[in-house]
């Protein structure tokens, strides 16, 4: 649909378009995931960061709302469900650590159960993909019609945030740099980097699809953090540290990314723990009052990102 717009229609014919589909689509996927939300458990939606959560997606709700029956040819349509997209967008951007943030302070309170344990992370895989897909669409339509994304001369067939011909070892490439430049700064070393790509449609040829660039650089950068804080706190002031490996494997139907390390694994005794919202690889820091905010943040994204990628 997205690369529809673009192709087949003009601006204003697009932008008609997709208004028509979000003030459609969108109310209903907010609609979904708030009354996901009122199903949690009475402790966890009374704790401050659920609820402010849960209000953000009211308010989008009501935005979204008021332009239920306007007219698709007013000439300020455009501009005004413009402004109110990127206002929910923006509205929105901090979600994750939001809601992580609410889980850790439920787990601190009260604990966990098994149950409730299952009950957390079922919601938070639907809530994460839910927010995922709606913020794809809000992004695709600010890029399209916000007017203020010119062409990128690096990526000059890119369509809004979708790359038709995306080199997943560029971003790969890109994603590692920014890693190693981060580990350099907290460790003072990082690890190396050996990258394999195999081509099976044509081994000659570099790996490129059809992707959302941002999505594949997250998920790649946040493996890379994981995979350099394990090395460099395993062989701690080591002269040398054994080097990331990626290889990157494009084949009939599938694209596959592996990284893989030597920063000393996961005890099989923790391996039912590992993919589950509440528990992260990384050590928790100490915390105290006044910074109680800003570490916790720290410790929610370690456990967000355990998770997602």
């Amino acid at each position: 649909m997205c690369l529809y717009y673009e192709k087949r229609c003009s601006e204003n014919a697009c932008a008609k378009t997709s208004f028509t589909f979000l003030r459609q689509e969108l109310p209903v996927r907010l609609a979904n995931i708030m009354k996901e939300i009122d199903l949690l458990p009475d402790n966890l939606l009374r704790t401050p960061s659920v609820r402010l959560v849960q209000s953000w997606y009211m308010h989008s709700f009501q935005d979204i709302l008021e332009f239920k029956d306007r007219d698709v040819d007013d000439e300020m349509l455009k501009q005004d469900f413009t402004d109110a997209v990127i206002k929910i967008r923006n509205r929105h951007n901090d979600v994750v650590p939001t809601m992580a943030q609410g889980v850790v302070e439920y787990k601190e309170t009260y604990g966990t159960d098994p149950i409730t344990s299952q009950n957390i992370q079922y919601f938070l895989d639907r809530f994460y993909m839910s927010r995922i897909s709606i913020r794809m669409l809000l992004n695709q339509h600010t890029l399209l019609f916000g007017g203020k994304v010119h062409d990128n001369p690096a990526h000059p067939k890119q369509i809004g945030s979708i790359d038709p011909s995306c080199h997943v070892t560029d971003v790969v490439k890109d994603a590692y740099e920014n890693a190693c430049n981060l580990c350099s700064r907290y460790y003072m070393n990082s690890p190396e980097l050996v990258l394999e790509e195999f081509n099976v449609k044509g081994p000659d040829k570099p790996i490129a699809v059809v992707y959302v660039p941002s999505h594949l650089y997250h998920m790649v950068f946040e493996l890379f953090k994981n995979a350099m804080r394990a090395t460099m706190e395993l062989y701690e002031d080591a002269m040398e540290y054994p080097p990331v490996h990626v290889q990157i494997v494009l084949g009939h139907e599938d694209l596959t990314v592996k990284v893989s390390d030597r920063g000393g694994g996961v005890p099989l005794r923790k391996i039912d723990r590992l993919f589950t919202y509440t528990y992260s690889t990384a050590p928790r820091p100490q915390m105290d009052t006044k910074q109680l905010y800003y570490i916790s943040q720290y410790y929610c994204f370690y456990c967000i990102f355990d998770q997602i990628v």
